[in-house]
């Protein structure tokens, strides 16, 4: 099962996880609206497809999991231009009229 495979219920939980980027299971079954034993249901299907992780913790002097969204691979091809990577990912700023700028853009342009 892929995420587009999923109940209704289940991605409304994948939403409410990767909106928040994470939730205790005490939380995630009040939020969702169900009961907590079908809070687990969910919670195991998301696991099983890895599209979250769990990770056991107290919270509010009680046990529960905390559930977060993993990481999604990530395509490093969208900050490419040819062979240059995007002068926009560092902290500095950009000074749109750079050598190094428009060399990025002429790239990009070039590999359409």
């Amino acid at each position: 099962m892929v995420a587009d495979e999923l109940s209704d219920i289940e991605r409304r939980g994948l939403q409410l996880i990767q909106d928040t980027g994470g939730v205790h299971q005490s939380e995630f079954w009040k939020e969702l609206d169900i009961s907590s034993r079908k809070s687990s249901r969910i919670v195991d299907s998301l696991l099983d497809e890895e599209l979250i992780t769990r990770e056991e913790t107290v919270h509010n002097s009680r046990k529960t999991y905390y559930l977060e969204p993993t990481a999604e691979e990530l395509d490093f091809r969208l900050l490419m231009a040819g062979d240059m990577l995007s002068p926009l990912i560092g902290n500095e700023e950009i000074d749109p009229q750079s050598d190094s700028f428009s060399q990025w853009l002429m790239n990009l342009q070039y590999d359409e």
